[in-house]
């Protein structure tokens, strides 16, 4: 097997969240939000890691998508894990007041 390969089993699980605010969502809820998020890190055990960001490209093709979140998982059972977990249910309730749209992208890497 190519060592650049990992098996599904053996390799990270990513989950990349890509958020759109409402227009008149106040700078207050968007700090919850931020910070509700990444917290989740210490309240779901499967969660790794948690990174997250703005949009900063000057290329205008964001669509009015601000927020990028990218949540690492040992494997895809720690998503899976993490989706129905109370702390995360919670924090999409309150995510859902203030969300326009979302996309969602989980992949498992395939290589460097």
């Amino acid at each position: 097997m190519n060592s650049t390969l990992l098996a599904a089993d053996e390799a990270p699980y990513r989950h990349v969240v890509v958020l759109k605010f409402k227009a008149d969502a106040p700078a207050a809820e968007l700090k919850k939000i931020e910070e509700g998020f990444v917290a989740l890190k210490g309240k779901i055990d499967t969660v790794q890691e948690i990174e997250w960001g703005l949009n900063e490209s000057p290329e205008g093709f964001n669509d009015g998508f601000t927020h990028v979140f990218f949540v690492t998982f040992k494997n895809k059972a720690g998503v899976e894990t993490y989706i129905t977990h109370p702390e995360h249910v919670a924090f999409v309730t309150l995510l859902k007041t203030q969300m326009e749209k979302v996309l969602v992208v989980d992949y498992v890497p395939k290589g460097k």
